[in-house]
């Protein structure tokens, strides 16, 4: 099977400021049970996805272009680039900052414990 990917326009993500692209790449049904999505996240500059919490899931993103601030569970704040990958284990709390001028594009999956 090939499909395209299905792409959704987001505004204020899990409390979060400014417009991101979801690109779902499997949807749910896909992943058999396994978890709930796999995307390409494109951040418009100046953007954020809220601090929020991960019950009975992990999910990493990687980093494909452009920077921005990983917020941990703890409350750091962490710089990232292209080539960085982030996890987010079950039972914590994260959020994301795209803090440049530039956009931001990461892959996300988020996978049951």
């Amino acid at each position: 099977m090939v499909r395209k990917a299905e792409i959704k326009v987001v505004e204020g993500l899990r409390g979060g400021k400014g417009r991101l692209e979801m690109h779902h790449i499997l949807k749910p049904e896909e992943l058999n049970g396994h978890g709930r999505v796999y995307a390409l996240i494109r951040m418009e500059p100046h953007s954020s996805i809220g601090f929020h919490e991960h019950i009975g899931e992990t999910e990493p993103y990687y980093i494909i272009s452009g920077h921005g601030t990983f917020i941990d569970n703890d409350g750091s704040r962490i710089p990232v680039g292209p080539d960085d990958a982030c996890l987010i284990e079950c039972g914590q709390s994260h959020g994301f900052e795209n803090d440049s001028d530039e956009e931001l594009v990461m892959m996300a999956l988020v996978y049951n414990e």
